[in-house]
Order: structure tokens, then C-alpha cells, then sequence
């Protein structure tokens, strides 16, 4: 089997890369890099010295090493929507939009195109495959490191092209066997930040650089009273409590909506940030046939399910109601803080909360 590793310069890829190499052949696999973003990165996996850790690692591996170029696709899927979002209010999750568009999608076309039957990827996910045939995303084996929340909008036709090798290895394992392995990846920190943002300039400057920033009021939840100002309405997330101030109790405020057209910032105590329901778009299944055998697309009923609202969040036991070919209604068994428009929940199996079902974007 002709496999692609995806290299990012990280130890994650880098041990895969080094896994599939051994499972296959050093012939049959090719390490890519994507190089992503045309502008300056000091951060995440589009920077410089990314590529060429990438590059050192294949070398140290035997292996061939290729940068594929998607600048302009992610300048069209990734960048422009995350800026787009924040000027109308909203908080997208790039990492999430890379992965559909660029990783899972793009990535995948050139790698059939070169004749390859399966891409590489370092995510701590793991693929299980069915007695069928069908394919299942489940949590990674390291609860600290799973990434199956970005993971969540996978389906069937991607992930029959996909593997995970470190997906059954907890990170310290990764990063032992990258030592054992002389890999030049084994002490490299994890990447936290977007990877288009340098770190001189933080999402202000990013932003403020592409569109103007519009200071606004914070005004009480409830009545609408204006309590002071806030610098830059568009920098402002539903949920966010830094900046905020407190209240007359003396206790913090979160907020609870923004509204750019308005130049206003809701706010309330933190009992007001906090919903029993959120409704998602742009729904996608990692396996339909789950969604089938619930019986959720053939009526109103609720199906029962679990949610979970960030990389890191607490899974909580929610319902699920159809609201459309492409939305749901989910309600949560307890409330939760509000999520912000944009921001993606994945959703897991309630019998089996490793596995992930499929996942929406937030309303």
C-alpha cells in the first residue's frame, strides 16, 4: 500500500511517518508538507522552520519528501472565513476549517492523484473498521491529546483513505519512541496558536490589518443599561468573560451576545452565560447510517446523544431533534456555558462515547 504522510513539523507526524515507514516500506510511503500561508508565521505548523523539521525528518527516515503549495485555498477556505466571521460577529474554528477543506479534502484529492490509496496523519484519533466495512472515528488512546473533536466532520469517503498510527499511543509514548528513534521532533513543543497569527501581533493586529475595528458599549443583558466601554466589538466572543468587568454584586460578567452591527456587547452575570440548547448547521455524519438506525432523520423524535463544544470541553449527555437536511436542535442534560456562532460541538454515541457520530457549527 502507497501511503502519504502529512509532516507538519511535528512530533506527531513525525512518529507516524516513521510507523508507516516501517508497516509498509520505506518505497511505499512519501512525506508531504503543506505549506498553507503565504504570509509571515511565527506559530503553529506554517512556519519556516516547520517545513524544514518536516524536511530533516523524512531525511533521517529515508524517505522522499514533497511541499505541496495550497496557499490560495487556504487564503479562500480558512482565512477569509475566520476574518469574514469576526467582522459579522461570529468566532470560527480555523483548525476545523483546515482540516475539511485543506487536510481532508485537497489532501486527499492529490494524494489519488499521485497514485497513493492512503494519507498519514500524527492526529490522536483512532479509525476502527467495522465487521461491514464501515469505518468509525473514536477518541484517541491519550485523553489529554485527543483530537477527535477536529476530527469530527470526517466521513465515510474520507476516512477510507485515512490512518492514524499515533492514534493508539498516549503522547508521552510518541515522544519516547521519537528519542529511541533519533528524531529531531522528540522535545518539540505542541503547537497552541493559529498558525496564521504571529504572536507579535495577536488577533488585534491580525485583524485590525484586514478590516476596521469598530469600538462598541457593553450594555446589561436584561435592560439594555449601558455600562461603559468596549475596544473592539468584532474581538468580543460570546462566553468571554476577560475584559468584561463585574457587576454591582461584584461578581464577573460574560458575555452573552454580540451584535457588530450595533457596536453592542451583552453582558450579564454568570448565570446568564450559560444555555440549555444550541443549534447547529452545516451538520455532516460521520457515518449516516447511525443517524438512520436512531431514526433521526425520519421524524421529530429525540435521539439521544453526547455533546462536546471545544477541543478540550467536559462531554455532556444531550438530545438531538432534526431541524432540517442539514440542522439540529441539540439540548443539553445540563445547562452550558453559551457557545459562540461559529464554534463547532461534535457529537459522540452515548453508548459508546468514544466514538464520535458527526458534528455541526454553532448558530
Amino acid at each position: 500500500m502507497r501511503v502519504l504522510v502529512a509532516m507538519s513539523g511535528g512530533v506527531d507526524s513525525s512518529v507516524a511517518a516513521a510507523l508507516v515507514a516501517g508497516q509498509y516500506g520505506r518505497d511505499q510511503v512519501v512525506g508531504a508538507t503543506l505549506k498553507l500561508w503565504g504570509g509571515a508565521s511565527d506559530s503553529g505548523c506554517c512556519s519556516v522552520a516547520d517545513v524544514e523539521d518536516a524536511r530533516r525528518v523524512a531525511d533521517q527516515l529515508g524517505l522522499v519528501h514533497h511541499v505541496f503549495n495550497f496557499a490560495t485555498e487556504f487564503e479562500e477556505r480558512v482565512v477569509d472565513p475566520y476574518v469574514r466571521g469576526h467582522a459579522e460577529g461570529r468566532t470560527p474554528n480555523p483548525c476545523i476549517e483546515c482540516n475539511r477543506h485543506l487536510k481532508f479534502d485537497r489532501l486527499l484529492e492529490r494524494a489519488r492523484t499521485l497514485g497513493f490509496d492512503a494519507v498519514a496523519t500524527g492526529h490522536h484519533a483512532r479509525r476502527v473498521t467495522t465487521a461491514e466495512g464501515r469505518f468509525r472515528l473514536c477518541r484517541g488512546a491519550d485523553p489529554l491529546k485527543d483530537q477527535s473533536y477536529v476530527l469530527a466532520m470526517l466521513g465515510q469517503d474520507q476516512l477510507a483513505r485515512t490512518v492514524f498510527p499515533v492514534g493508539e499511543l498516549t503522547k508521552g509514548q510518541v515522544r519516547d519512541e521519537a528519542r529511541r528513534r533519533g528524531l529531531r521532533t522528540a522535545a518539540k513543543p505542541d503547537s497552541q496558536d493559529v498558525c496564521f497569527i504571529r504572536s507579535d501581533e495577536g488577533r488585534e493586529g491580525f485583524l485590525g490589518a484586514r478590516f476596521p475595528l469598530h469600538p462598541g458599549r457593553l450594555v446589561d443583558h436584561r435592560t439594555g443599561a449601558d455600562l461603559g466601554p468596549v475596544g473592539a466589538v468584532e474581538l468580543v466572543t460570546v462566553g468571554q468573560r476577560r475584559g468584561m468587568g463585574h457587576g454591582d454584586d461584584g461578581r464577573r460578567r460574560y458575555v452573552t451576545a454580540v451584535d457588530v452591527p450595533s457596536r453592542r456587547v451583552r453582558v450579564g452575570p454568570p448565570e446568564s452565560a450559560d444555555s440549555p440548547a444550541v443549534d447547529l448547521y452545516t451538520v455532516t455524519w460521520v457515518d449516516r447510517t447511525w443517524a438512520d438506525g436512531a431514526r433521526l432523520q425520519a421524524g421529530p423524535d429525540a435521539v439521544e446523544a453526547v455533546a462536546q463544544c471545544s477541543a478540550h470541553g467536559r462531554p455532556v449527555a444531550c438530545t438531538l431533534r432534526r431541524t432540517g437536511p442539514d440542522g439540529l436542535s441539540v439540548t443539553f442534560a445540563t445547562r452550558q456555558r453559551r457557545i459562540a456562532p461559529g464554534q463547532t460541538v461534535a457529537l459522540y454515541d452515548p453508548t459508546d462515547r468514544d466514538r464520535v457520530i458527526g458534528s455541526g457549527v454553532a448558530a
